[in-house]
This record gives structure tokens, sequence and C-alpha cells, in this order.
């Protein structure tokens, strides 16, 4: 027979699990009778929690939000996933650094000792701004902690690896072999910062990618990522730079839009405004022609301020789109 401890936290890992419950299934489920379900509800709703009898054949109950935040049960990968989101935020300081810390260090006291030695094994850096590509991609818990381990190890580091690295390059021969230096989020997306043994040169791999092999290689020394800045480094790749944080190629336009209207639309460019239905704006891009390209979505009149480089490569576009108009 179960304590009622331990059956209350069953039945709150019942509620939390779905929307409605039948009193029956949740005493078949808990190996109880249905008045002692009905103790248990109550004695949770003593705790906080906000639960509400369903009415109907199979009148049952539903964990609602209540008006105080009741103690919460999560089962491990919850307990991971809450506190790298905790960390990240903290790292981030998007205002609200100083209580995410308070509740990082709250969770990591109630801890057991398995998911603490979990957490404390996951380093990484958070990045909130900057260009990159947007969308959370799912990564498995032991993957993170598995390449953070080998960065604070100084391990080289083996893995599969499918698809393109952030620097471009076709990746999809296996195994790869790489030192690995720092482990980034950046916009819902975990990378891995290295130096990859086999190109002699920095790679930024995709985590979602990386499906790692055992054992670990010898131990490495660490180098200096250029800049000296991890996350400057990673934006620099993201825009196809090699090593500055900022896009190779930037040029200046003015477009027959007011300020007002292209400002929401600008990114990272600079808008500067020349009255009602004219303004300038500066911006960049990994190459002339993809500039060239990503203003014509302003749908309006252009003219180019200058470099010559991108009056040309509004030219080559123009050719290029006259040859696809022709068919």
């Amino acid at each position: 027979m179960a304590t009622t401890t331990s059956r209350l936290l069953a039945l709150l890992s019942l509620l939390q699990a779905r929307r409605d419950w039948p009193g029956a299934v949740l005493a078949e489920r808990l190996d109880v009778s249905h008045r002692t379900v009905r103790r248990d509800v109550d004695r949770l709703r003593e705790m906080g929690y906000s639960i509400r009898a369903t009415m109907g054949p199979e009148g049952g109950y539903r964990l609602d939000a209540g008006s105080e935040l009741p103690p919460l049960l999560f089962d491990d990968d919850q307990v991971v996933a809450l506190a790298v989101a905790l960390r990240a935020a903290a790292l981030a300081g998007a205002g609200v650094g100083e209580a995410a810390v308070r509740a990082l260090t709250t969770v990591r006291q109630v801890m057991p000792p398995r998911l603490r030695h979990r957490l404390d094994a996951l380093e990484f850096t958070a990045m909130t701004t900057g260009p990159g590509e947007a969308g959370r991609v799912e990564v498995p818990a032991e993957v993170l902690i598995a390449l953070s381990a080998a960065v604070r190890a100084r391990d080289v580091l083996r893995f599969d690896y499918t698809g393109d690295d952030a620097a471009g390059d076709d990746t999809a021969r296996a195994p790869r072999r790489v030192e690995p230096h720092h482990l980034v989020t950046s916009r819902g997306r975990w990378y891995l910062v290295a130096w990859d043994l086999g190109r002699d040169g920095w790679r930024v791999f995709r985590v979602d990618r990386i499906s790692p092999r055992t054992p670990a290689g010898p131990r490495f020394v660490p180098r200096d990522v250029p800049g000296g800045d991890v996350a400057a480094f990673v934006s620099a790749r993201f825009r196809g730079s090699p090593a500055a944080d900022s896009w190779p190629c930037t040029g200046t336009v003015v477009l027959h839009r007011s300020a007002a209207d292209v400002l929401p639309f600008a990114g990272d460019g600079v808008v500067g405004d020349l009255g009602p239905d004219r303004c300038t704006l500066e911006s960049g891009s990994w190459s002339w022609v993809a500039l060239a390209a990503s203003l014509g979505r302003f749908d309006t009149a252009i003219d180019v301020v200058g470099p010559p480089e991108l009056a040309a490569a509004f030219a080559l576009l123009a050719e290029r789109n006259a040859a696809t108009a022709a068919g």
C-alpha cells in the first residue's frame, strides 16, 4: 500500500498529464477507492491546487490554474529543461536576470544529487541578439551534457554530423574530429564552437545534427576563439563574416517610402528620415546580390547611394530576373 505522500504525488502527476480525468479511472490507476481519490483531491486543494470537479456520466477532476503558485511536480527531463531555461535567462540578462538566478538556486537546492550533477555538468553561452537561424529545435539533454563535458575536460570529440555547418561547408562525411571549445544557445537552437582537426579551422556546428561517438579522444590545449568573444564570433559566422561581427557586404540606398514604413522591417539596418515618402537605409548581407535581393522586399523604387558593388549587384539581379521571367 502506497503512503499518503507518495499517493498524492502520483495523483498530482496524473492530473498534470492531461486535462480531464474520470474519477473511476483515477481510482483504478492509483489502485484505491473512489472515496480515497476524493479525500486526496481535497488534500491537494488545501495545498493550493485548483482542482475542479467535472460533471457528467463520467464525472471526474480537472487541474486548473489557481490564484497562487502551489508546489509543482516535474519529471527528471522537465527539471533539467527548467534549469537550463533559467540559466539561459540569467546569462542573457533580459531584465529578469536576478529573478532567474534566485529561481535557479531554489530549483537546484531541491534537486536530487543525480539531477544536480547533470545540471552542473552543463555550461554554455546564451545569445539573444544578432542574426542566426530562428526556430526552436529539440536537443536531448544527454547530448548537451556530453558536449559540455567534453568542453570542460578539453577532450577531442568524435561525432557523426548531418548537414552544413554555420560556415556553409558540406559536412556529410563522418566521423568528425574536433576540439570542442564552447556550447552556445541562440534563438532556440544550440551550437558547438570547435576547432575542426580535419579541416584545420574553426567551425560552428548545429548540435541537433550531432551524434557523439565514444570513447573521447586525447586531451588538447585550448585555443583562443578569434576576437576573444565567443558570442561575437558566432554572430559573425552567422553573418558570413570570417572574423568581425559585421556583414561582409554593406551598402546604402534611398527607399521611396517613409522611415516609419521601413523601420519595422529594417532588421539590423540603420534608417534615416528624408521626409514623408523617402528614407535612407544602410544594411548588410553575406553577398552583394543577396543584399540587393533583400532590399526588394520593400516593394518600392530604390536609389543606390553606394558602393558601386551594390549597383552592379542590382544590374546582375535584373538580368537574372529577366531570364527567369522569359522562361
